[in-house]
């Protein structure tokens, strides 16, 4: 007589019985914010996840946004076509998220005339901008493959410009957009510098005559020092170029050290009439500075090119 054995039951699958993994909340994420944009950016994965290193980068666009949006509903009362340029643009992280905010989630559906264009030297990150702008439908955005000589007489930008943004522009890519903003009569500038290693080169080579004219020059004796100080007096020089030309500079931080050591804010206006005494004041701080420092060379670089009012 035969028997059969019962069959035995099939194992459960894997994870069967187990909640599904719940959709990661972004709270960093705005109502109405292109997800699609931030993908093709790869601050978000394909899945739509956002890591910790895109997070940081985020955070900081973020940040720097809320100082920029004041300006742009300034200029866009007043005028009825507002311009915005990113100098030194790259992958236009910046242009691209800030426009996505204001004209997509600040003022969706309002009819808002104004254009941002984004300007870099790199004719492959120029083409994929353009691309991405068209799929999106981002119309009011343009991207030039110009150098900033070029862009400042370029009939692909109009005369004067608004506002000039430049984030993490390196080395003299943040003087070459003051340059720009000056030249285009730009109401308002908001820079964050990179690394900076022309003053470093100047101090360094008149390291020597330096330290036998002033002991101030025991500040950037050490090569360390040298790049530390060089990067620090850029930034107080590009200021006082700023007020020396009429505009109103506040310096302050974008985010905290921890998410970037490229940190400092530079803010600066200009007022419909500027104050003369200050202007003037600032352009004779200006050259007693160069001169002190040995830096005489570099007086091109931190030309004032507006006469004050």
């Amino acid at each position: 007589m035969q028997t059969t054995r019962p069959a035995r039951a099939a194992k459960p699958l894997k994870g069967a019985g187990k909640p599904a993994p719940a959709t990661q909340v972004i709270e960093e994420l705005r109502p109405g914010q292109s997800i699609e944009l931030l993908k093709e950016l790869h601050i978000l994965t394909r899945e739509g996840k956002l890591n910790q290193d895109t997070r940081r980068k985020l955070k900081q666009v973020y940040h720097l946004y809320q100082f920029i949006e004041p300006l742009l509903n300034e200029v866009a009362a007043e005028k009825a076509v507002f311009t915005l340029a990113d100098h030194g643009a790259g992958k236009s992280y910046l242009g691209f998220i800030l426009y996505d905010l204001f004209f997509n989630v600040a003022h969706a559906g309002e009819p808002m005339a104004g254009h941002v264009y984004g300007i870099e030297t790199r004719a492959e990150l120029v083409e994929k901008s353009r691309t991405l702008a068209a799929r999106l439908g981002f119309a009011r955005m343009s991207f030039l493959n110009l150098s900033v000589q070029e862009a400042t007489t370029s009939a692909e930008l109009p005369p004067t410009v608004d506002i000039v943004t430049a984030l993490h522009a390196c080395d003299t890519a943040t003087d070459d957009a003051i340059a720009f903003g000056l030249a285009k009569g730009a109401r308002h500038m908001v820079l964050v510098p990179c690394c900076q290693a022309e003053v470093a080169g100047v101090l360094k080579k008149s390291r020597a005559l330096s330290l036998a004219k002033t002991p101030l020059a025991e500040l950037w004796r050490h090569p360390l020092h040298t790049r530390e100080f060089g990067s620090q007096i850029t930034n107080v020089l590009r200021c006082l170029q700023l007020e020396a030309n009429g505009y109103q500079v506040t310096v302050t931080e974008l985010v905290g050290w921890e998410h970037s050591m490229k940190n400092e804010l530079i803010l600066a206006s200009r007022p419909a009439q500027p104050n003369a005494g200050k202007t003037r004041a600032a352009q004779a701080r200006l050259r007693e500075v160069l001169a002190e420092l040995g830096l005489g060379e570099l007086t091109a670089r931190f030309a004032v090119q507006a006469e004050p009012a």
